[in-house]
């Protein structure tokens, strides 16, 4: 998956440590290489300038973790054993492990002091505001014996550990562990937990190298290390996510767990909140045409909505069991109210809006009149030319188009005055549609021309077509092709080109005509002489490959979707078109109301994790953050 965070974890560079808290981190110096957690390795340069190396290291045959938080006392998290041999160092300092004050560590193993192995030289600094978000990866070679850690920031001297590295034993350990939740507590008859809920949380590593820590973050406040049963107390819903570290690093994916709590009997005085949204279609003055929609919802975090009644008019209250619907003309008011369980009824509130007749519906087709002019003889005949123009009204939806017809041509639009300069009778037919597709009935006028041109034109134009553009080695025009045709007639002259594209319907040929969709296209053309001689049609058939197209040229790029005040702690994937995750989101639109911003998000989250952009979790703390947020309110 492309997103525009990979352009700068490509741009990471290897340079000297700088103990400098809260400045971005990019500088690592050990003997190994370092690549930003999830990216192909790339090359970089130490602090001297050396050369980078050539070729990303072997792989490692095993994974030590280690965290860090907004503590300067001690390591989130930290591998106490591990095997000798190839591994991997992870070290990761940022939001997802609690960092959420923008707090700089390091990772940095002990080389001066004989009591410990020298051999390693780690030295990590990683921000949660650094290019990689605070998390990278070294490959270093471990030997048995006993490391020591800790980090090199000032004031951060008690952040220390040892790592006791053996001859085999876990190096071959790759499985996470398995982490399960069980939820105890008296529950009503929705599943809700009446007054409290406590969590146990169990891990099992199997034939691994055994369960190191067990983490869990609470409604988004930041992972924290599992060591007792976690008691939800607070009415309301609860989302709990967790994992699990064993002793060779491995990390188990994220579960959650959704928790709903509600006040006991007795203990809840506090009234539900009831939001109101009005929809429907909108005329200049505000009001709603046809007919609006009243949508009730009510949320009460303590024993729960019992139900919502409305007042439409101060016809008196009815249960709410779906969205209201006003048709009737003139002005309305909804009052709504809602009662939990425990009895407490909210505070009346109230929605105000006017409704308006929709328009009678447009069944009448234009009126259509057409007026010839010209130098006529004796006979009526016209001298040398006649113009015809044509005149169409319409006082229900409007005139669309008007279209004429010279001698049974076929009908084309008509943008000015037909001159008919040809010795001859002709019939000018004529006829127009209105804005709600109502056709009129096609008139007629007849005429004769004397003293025009003679002989008569009865010699079609000559039309081509052309297509251009960049073509794969397919043949595939990428990104857009651009089609020209050119017409001529050295008789009467050309009066019009006339194109259709990927339609039965023709349209007048203004100017090169640019085809960006992407598929396969027919373009159709056809010129018309001063005579009404028309070419027969000439088709091309080409296809158009998809571009790169930036649907989103101003895009929120933060390192992780934001929505109001709350961090999702999503990573801000660009979702392959140029648009970042947030701005699919787009939490500074114009929202009505909080209740409809996370419908949104809901239908958003879903979308992307049917497409596979974001997996299933993200999609979850998306919502969570929404619901959580203050958009809208």
């Amino acid at each position: 998956m492309r997103h525009k965070l990979s352009r700068l974890l490509a741009a990471a560079a290897v340079s000297a440590l700088v103990a400098v808290p809260l400045a971005p981190a990019t500088a690592v110096e050990y003997a190994g290489e370092v690549t930003p957690a999830s990216a192909t390795p790339v090359a970089g340069s130490t602090s001297d300038q050396t050369p980078a190396k050539e070729a990303a290291p072997q792989a490692a045959d095993q994974v030590l973790t280690f965290t860090a938080s907004a503590s300067v006392s001690a390591y989130a998290s930290a591998p106490t054993t591990a095997a000798a041999g190839p591994t991997t160092i992870v070290f990761e300092n940022s939001t997802a492990t609690g960092n959420n004050i923008g707090m700089s560590h390091t990772l940095t193993f002990e080389t001066g002091s004989s009591e410990y192995n020298q051999d390693v030289t780690l030295d990590i600094l990683a921000n949660p505001l650094d290019a990689n978000g605070g998390r990278y990866e070294a490959e270093v070679d471990l030997t048995p014996g006993t490391y020591r850690y800790f980090c090199a920031i000032p004031g951060h001297g008690t952040m220390t550990g040892e790592l006791v590295v053996t001859e085999g034993g876990g190096g071959d350990d790759t499985t996470a562990p398995t982490v399960t939740a069980e939820v105890q507590g008296d529950q009503n008859d929705e599943g809700a937990y009446v007054g409290a809920a406590t969590v146990n949380l169990a891990a099992d590593d199997g034939d691994g190298s055994g369960v190191e820590s067990i983490e869990y973050d609470l409604d988004g406040a930041g992972y924290t290390p599992y060591t007792e049963p976690v008691v939800l107390d607070e009415p309301g819903e609860h989302m709990l996510e967790y994992r699990a570290t064993d002793v060779a690093g491995n990390v188990s994916e994220p579960e959650m767990l959704h928790v709903t709590v509600v006040a006991p009997d007795g203990e809840d005085t506090t009234p539900p909140v009831v939001t109101a949204e009005v929809t429907g279609d909108l005329d200049g003055d505000g009001a709603y045409v046809g007919s609006a929609s009243v949508n009730l919802t009510a949320r009460d975090p303590g024993s729960g909505v019992a139900g919502i009644e409305y007042d439409l008019d101060g016809a008196g209250y009815a249960a709410y069991t779906g969205p209201v619907v006003v048709d009737e003309p003139g002005e309305h008011t909804v009052t709504y109210r809602a009662t939990d369980r425990a009895g407490n009824v909210s505070e009346p509130g109230s929605a105000t809006f006017t409704v308006v007749e929709a328009p009678p519906e447009d069944t009448t087709p234009p009126t259509v009149t057409a007026e010839v002019t010209g130098e006529q003889d004796e006979d009526g005949a016209y001298v040398g030319s006649a113009t015809v123009q044509v005149l169409a009204e319409d006082t229900g939806s409007g005139v669309e188009s008007v279209e004429y017809s010279l001698d049974g041509a076929a009908y084309t639009p008509y943008t000015d005055a037909v001159v008919v300069d040809v010795t001859g009778p002709h019939t000018v037919s004529y006829r127009a549609t209105d804005a709600a597709g109502n056709t009129s009935e096609p008139g007629t006028v007849e005429l004769v021309v004397v003293g025009g041109q003679d002989p008569p034109d009865t010699t079609q134009p000559i039309a081509s077509a052309q297509v251009d553009g960049d073509q794969d080695d397919e043949g595939f025009y990428l990104g857009s092709a651009t089609v020209t045709v050119n017409a001529r007639d050295d008789e009467s002259g050309v009066a019009f080109i006339e194109y259709a594209l990927d339609s039965p319907a023709f349209r007048e040929y203004t100017g090169a005509v640019v085809v960006t969709e992407a598929g396969s296209h027919a373009f159709r053309y056809r010129a018309t002489d001063n005579a009404g001689n028309v070419t027969r049609t000439g088709t091309l058939r080409f296809d158009v490959a998809r571009g790169e197209i930036d649907a989103c040229p101003v895009s929120d790029e933060r390192p992780t979707v934001v929505i109001g005040n709350k961090d999702s702690k999503v990573t801000n994937y660009d979702t392959g078109n140029g648009c970042t995750v947030a701005d699919l989101i787009d939490a500074d639109g114009g929202w009505v109301s909080h209740s409809a911003f996370v419908s949104h998000v809901t239908q958003v989250a879903d979308q992307l994790d049917d497409a596979d952009l974001i997996t299933a979790q993200e999609a979850t703390k998306l919502i969570r953050a929404a619901r959580q947020s203050d958009v809208g309110r």
